[in-house]
């Protein structure tokens, strides 16, 4: 074990900054991190033992005990339970002899639950040893057990077991013909830096991420900013339940992106670049190596791009099992090596990011868009769309229709037109951006996908009316409470709160008050949380709770009052009540 730490830190310039690497690179060999490892390392990188024990202790997909050399995750995300995920898992379970959460006694294997494996479009999903499995049924499971009581080596697993299928159903401006490899860094350099940043800003491009920031002021406020190093960051840590677009793009587009990367650092003035993988996508990462590999040797990355006096090359981080580093300043945390809480803002990323040096986070969508735009013109791109959301976005689509996969639409398309596409009928409605968007009823499907009504980061999940609404929002209060990074007191009790309080509800235990108490503590995580997972966490709730009060009231238990009570105006008063305390005594009171 010595011997392979010491390796592995040498590999790894014994930068610290590379401890989430390392740490993968541990956990593979020996199915956890053990005590001695964490000792060996702390002295080899000069960090903390403390430091180590707290990233081990974040991220999910590190262990301090022992998992089996098999160690099984099964997808726990809305659209798995969909397809019967409960039934499956526990199948699995019996048939390997484990029970979930455990590990075997013969130490061989493990069954636990994840997050959103960024498969729903080919659920049930999985991953074992960090590798993505997809379209489980009991006859595939049988397999999967066969081959775990064998102890065979995953590579000599049936190669369909892995198979993960783009599913590209509607392509549009981006997600057509592939680009000659390198045309957006020559047409970049052809037209000049300034100008080329002039065609981004024409073209209207905004963060394909979700917040919506304008692509081309994000760049010119790096590139403003006095420093001595600057850094560009692809964000695709796609960790929403019901997104999977990024996946898709880098698996076809890969270059393009690395292209769009290449354009931004240019204008920023960056000669270093970062992908932060979604850890759920191990199975891209030998890929993505290889294409980087592919691109230094054409001169399209390393020392003087294409004769231009440019440098510029970029590294792939992945990361570890954590939503919360979708949000940028977390995912800068992490790719320091730390946990990945997020920073306190301002300074902003563009001013203070990556060790403290101006750094512009963007998406996988952003720079596939950034690159065609380099090529093609501003112009081109503004054509379509919306006059406040330009060009095209790329979804998600899955839950109950006949063809799930990926969509590309320019920004106005009504949610009718895709759930005619994808062939979705009898729908009771739809949850546009993930569980931190908006839940969209069957009254409201002539809205638009555009920053100016339904922003989205691309999920689009589709329920029908065999769904239970209640369902929907339970799954999506625990993930959030799973979740939670833990920083704040607002999200880190209030997502657990919000769990129990609708697990009361779902359960029939729940009374008037709970409602009010609801509402209540939804707007307390909304308002008062640090960063964005705690400020939408939210959002199932009060999203569905505004369009189907009924059913929610319908969860109730059926209580007696006093004659003359008047149970509305009594909770009206509770609504009224400017001081919580006052207000909390009053709905004892009123449950009482």
């Amino acid at each position: 074990m010595q011997n392979f730490i010491r390796n592995l830190a040498q590999e790894n310039d014994f930068q610290a900054t590379r401890l989430l690497k390392i740490l993968r690179a541990v956990q593979a060999r020996y199915f956890y991190i053990p005590k001695q490892a964490i000792e060996q390392l702390a002295e080899m990188l000069h960090i903390p033992r403390t430091q180590i024990q707290n990233v081990i202790e974040f991220y999910s997909f590190f262990h301090l005990e022992p998992r089996g050399q098999f160690d099984i995750l099964i997808s726990d995300s809305i659209t798995d339970l969909m397809v019967g995920k409960e039934e499956l898992i526990n199948y699995f379970a019996e048939k390997l002899g484990v029970k979930i959460g455990e590990v075997r006694a013969d130490g061989v294997v493990s069954l636990n639950n994840t997050s959103c494996s960024g498969m729903c479009d080919q659920s049930l999903a999985g991953l074992v040893n960090g590798y993505a499995i997809t379209n489980l049924t009991k006859s595939r499971i049988d397999e999967i057990v066969e081959n775990v009581n064998k102890q065979l080596p995953l590579d000599e697993w049936s190669r369909d077991f892995f198979k993960v299928e783009d599913n590209i159903i509607k392509s549009g401006l981006l997600l057509n013909e592939m680009p000659i490899k390198g045309a957006a860094i020559k047409a970049t350099f052809a037209r000049g830096l300034t100008e080329t940043l002039d065609e981004v800003e024409k073209s209207g491009l905004r963060g394909r991420g979700g917040a919506g920031y304008t692509t081309a002021w994000k760049w010119k406020f790096c590139h403003e900013e006095n420093a001595d190093q600057r850094y560009i960051i692809c964000n695709a840590d796609e960790g929403e339940p019901g997104t999977f677009k990024d996946r898709v793009i880098l698996n076809t587009y890969a270059d393009s992106v690395f292209e769009g990367m290449t354009v931004a650092a240019a204008i920023i003035g960056a000669t270093q670049g970062f992908i932060y993988l979604r850890g759920e996508y191990l199975h891209l990462y030998e890929k993505l190596e290889a294409i980087l590999t592919e691109r230094r040797a054409a001169n399209l990355l390393g020392k003087n791009i294409l004769q231009n006096g440019f440098d510029f090359d970029i590294e792939i981080c992945l990361g570890a099992g954590a939503y919360i580093c979708g949000e940028e300043s977390a995912l800068i945390e992490s790719l320091e090596g730390k946990a990945g809480i997020p920073r306190n803002r301002p300074p902003y990323p563009v001013v203070s990011g990556y060790l403290n040096k101006p750094t512009s986070v963007n998406n996988v969508e952003t720079f596939l868009a950034a690159a065609n735009i380099a090529i093609y013109g501003g112009e081109w791109f503004a054509a379509f769309g919306t006059a406040k959301s330009k060009g095209t976005k790329i979804h998600s689509i899955s839950g109950d229709c006949a063809k799930p996969g990926i969509y590309e639409y320019p920004f106005g398309v009504t949610v009718q037109t895709i759930l005619n596409d994808c062939g979705a009928s009898d729908v009771l409605g739809v949850q546009v951006g993930g569980p931190s968007g908006t839940f969209i009823s069957n009254d409201e499907f002539e809205r638009k996908i555009a920053f100016e009504d339904l922003a989205t980061g691309g999920s689009f999940i589709i329920f029908n009316n065999s769904r239970n609404i209640l369902d929907i929002v339970h799954n999506f209060s625990h993930f959030f409470a799973h979740e939670s990074c833990g920083f704040c007191t607002p999200c880190r009790v209030g997502t657990s709160l919000l769990k129990k309080q609708v697990d009361k509800i779902v359960e029939g235990h729940g009374s008037a008050g709970d409602i009010v108490a609801l509402e209540e503590l939804c707007q307390l995580i909304k308002n008062y949380s640090h960063c964005g997972l705690g400020q939408t966490a939210a959002n199932p709730v009060l999203t569905t709770l505004e369009r189907y009060p009924e059913i929610y009231q319908n969860m109730l238990k059926k209580i007696s009052y006093e004659p003359g009570f008047d149970l509305d105006k009594s909770l009206e008063t509770a609504r009224r009540l400017a001081n919580r305390d006052d207000a909390a005594a009053h709905l004892a009171q009123v449950e009482e």
